[in-house]
This record gives structure tokens, sequence and C-alpha cells, in this order.
């Protein structure tokens, strides 16, 4: 109970605290980290949790199942399958360079065996859409930026998730090799995106029968449903419930565009709760002795995880694309570690392998530098882009954005006088 007040004094203050937030450096998320360390055994000791406590892996699970659920809506198939190079680019490219950089680090400066530095590289590798959709919901943002976060960060837990799980086995005679094979971890990918995929399209088929239909209030409980019967169902079979929520929000909003909308308020509150709810549990790991055991070669691959691997791989992997250089860097800087990392980082320490702690250590103070450097950093990064108007993703008969700036306003009201201004879309 003690847990539940703490939750409830944060969540006033970050609300209360919300729109300074908005417009500084100041993060909500940070306030729920900060609060959960405070009330941890590490200093006042108020509520008693552990890396191995249940409550960590379920709330950290539903956090990241809420989000990518909620994120899966925002994708759009026609604009996907225009611009899917530069998603592929990220995850093709960006991803296993990434991965590959943070293991060598890990290797050479933490001095970790090379199955464990393959596995924290593993872990750490994906973005987290938790803390990216601090960058991907703001519409100053271009969209096909915050498409290409969006997507990223959205399908690459999933991909991240069979060598974790391979590298855990490798790792340590405790686990069983045959729960990571290659057969059991292509199963439970391809019926996470069988479950997400068929979930929508059955409820979008009932709901179609005459004899059936939402009324209006309870519209937004349906995608409610959908999800939570999904998770569900995937824990049940051991499906991968990361990939079944973000298909299963992209395809809802393809097949039902009105359930959708009824449920963003609803649905992008509820993934805030669970997030809010997430960060004050895994603050509560955040005990100076946590911080005390990882030696200066983990501090230093904590910091150039974050602001030289990401950075570099990703640079290099959209080079030569259409992004201009300040949507590049936004890009590459925006590459936060967060739940799916904890997910996978409690898995590691759960498996009992040999460097284990070791290795966990490592990821949870990466994980901590993470959201502090990209929760602080979402407002100035969106400000830099200085547009006039809600950019969303562009459609080739929209014609040309004019940005705010020196002499743009001067030449969009001069062609506006000429061809009469161009007509806005819902979204503007």
């Amino acid at each position: 109970m003690v847990l539940v007040a703490v939750f409830g004094a944060a969540l006033l203050i970050a609300v209360l605290l919300s729109g300074l937030a908005a417009r500084s450096v100041l993060s909500t998320s940070l306030l729920f980290l900060v609060g959960g360390a405070l009330v941890s055994d590490g200093f006042l000791g108020l509520v008693h949790i552990s890396p191995e406590s249940e409550i960590v892996a379920v709330t950290a699970d539903l956090a990241l199942f809420a989000v990518l659920f909620t994120d899966g809506m925002q994708v759009r198939f026609s604009e996907l399958r225009a611009r899917w190079k530069n998603p592929a680019r990220a995850l093709g490219l960006g991803m296993p360079l990434c991965f590959l950089g943070i293991s060598l680090l890990t290797h050479y400066l933490v001095g970790l065996d090379w199955t464990t530095s393959f596995l924290v590289g593993a872990v750490l590798s994906p973005t987290d859409p938790v803390f990216a959709s601090a960058i991907v919901g703001r519409k100053e943002v271009p969209g096909r930026l915050r498409q290409l976060l969006n997507v990223e960060s959205g399908v690459n837990d999933g991909l991240a998730l069979p060598f974790v799980l391979i590298f855990i086995a490798a790792a340590g005679p405790t686990m069983d090799a045959a729960d990571a094979s290659f057969g059991t971890i292509s199963l439970e990918l391809a019926l996470g995106l069988l479950f997400g995929v068929a979930a929508p399209l059955l409820v979008a088929g009932l709901i179609r029968l005459p004899v059936l239909g939402a009324e209006p209030k309870l519209q937004p409980l349906l995608p409610l449903a959908i999800g939570t019967g999904l998770y569900a169902l995937c824990h049940l079979t051991h499906a991968n419930p990361y990939l079944a929520a973000f298909s299963a929000g992209a395809v809802l909003a393809a097949v039902s565009p009105e359930a959708k909308h009824a449920f963003e308020p609803l649905g992008e509150s509820l993934a805030e709760l669970a997030k809010f709810a997430a960060l004050l549990v895994f603050g509560a790991l955040l005990t100076p002795q946590l911080f005390a055991d990882l030696s200066l070669g983990g501090y230093v691959v904590a910091v150039l995880a974050i602001v030289l691997v990401r950075p570099a791989t990703l640079l290099l992997s959209l080079a030569g694309t259409e992004f201009d250089r300040r949507e590049r860097l936004t890009a590459a800087w925006f590459g936060p570690k967060g739940f799916a990392s904890v997910v996978y980082g409690l898995l590691v320490l759960q498996a009992g392998i040999p460097q284990g702690e070791e290795a966990f250590t490592l990821i949870a103070v990466t994980i901590a530098f993470s959201i502090i450097a990209h929760s602080s950093s979402d407002v100035p990064i969106a400000r830099a882009f200085d547009v006039e108007e809600l950019v969303g993703i562009p459609d080739d008969d929209r014609g040309p954005r004019w940005p705010v700036g020196k002499g743009h306003r001067k030449r969009r009201e001069a062609a506006d006088a000429a061809t009469g201004p161009s007509e806005k879309s819902p979204e503007d």
C-alpha cells in the first residue's frame, strides 16, 4: 500500500508540473524514477523491491505492451509501403551495428566473456517505444522522422528477443538450450504476429454483424478488450506479446479507424499510467549499492552506448537518405533504452548464468542514464524543428511545406496571394 500511496503522490506532482515539463527540460518520467529511488531500500526504505520481485517484470511487461499497442495505431500502411526503406535501414543495418558496438565495448572495458558481452549487446541494442514516444508524439517533429522512430522502436524489440534467448542459453548450463532453439523462437514470433493480425480482424468482422454493435460511450473499450485478451493469450501460449501488440494496433487502426479515434484518449492515458508505474518500480531498483557495484569500465560503456554507439551506427545507416542533417541527428540521438531492455535484463538475471549479475547491473545503469538523458531532451529537440504547421506524415498531393524562418513566411504569403492558400488536412 505504501507503493500505491507513493505512486498517487508522484502522479499528482507530475500532473501539476506537466505544463512546465511541456515547455522545459523538466521530465515527468524522471519524477517517477527519482520517486521510486527515494522510497527504496537504498534511501528511505519504505518499499522493498528486488530484481527478483515479480512486480518488476509485470509492470515493465505491461508498460511495454500498452505503449506498443497504442503506438501501432499510429502506423499507416499506405505511407509505410512508400517509405519502408528508412526503417529497414535502421533495423537491418543500424541495429546490428549497435549490437556489435556495445558487445565489443562490454568485452574490452568491463571484461565480460564474449557470450555474455554479446548478450548485453542484444539486450541494449533495441530502442524503446516508451521513451521514443516522447519525441514521436510531438507534432512539431516532421512526420517521416516520427514514422522512422515509431516503426523502428516498435519492431526491434521482437527482433532482439531471439538473440537474447540464444545467448542466455549459450552463456550457462542453467537454461535449457531447447527453449531457445530456432524453431521455438520462430514459432513464438510467428504466433505473436498471427494473433496480432487475427484478433482485430476477427473483432472488426463481428462488430459489423447486424445483431452486434458498440454503443458510442462504450466504443473506447473495444480496443481495450482486444488488447487485454491478446495480452493474456500471448502469455498463455508463449507467443511474443510485443510483436502481437504492435501489429494488433496497426491492423486495428487500418480496419476500424473509428475504433482507433474513440480509443486514442483512453489508450494514451492508460499507456502513460503503465509507463509511470513501471518507472516507479524500476526506480526502486536503483539503489546506491547497484551503482557502486558497477566498475569504471561499466560506466564508460553505459555512457558510450548512449552518446556514441547508437548515434554513430544510425547516422551510418541513414547516410544517403532524404533526411536532412537535423533530422538525421535527431534520429541518431533518440535511441532510448527502456522497458524492453528491463524485461530482457531480468531474463538475464533470472537465468542464473555465471556473469548474470554483472551484466544486469550494467544494463540497469545504462537504462537509468538513458531515461534521464532522453526524457529530458525531447522538448529542446522538438523546438529545434521550427515549423509553422503541425506536421503529419506528408502525402504527395498536399503540396510543399513552408517552414517558419526568415523569408519563409513572406514567400508563403506571396504564393498564397498568387495561387490561393492551400487547403489544410484535418491533421493540420
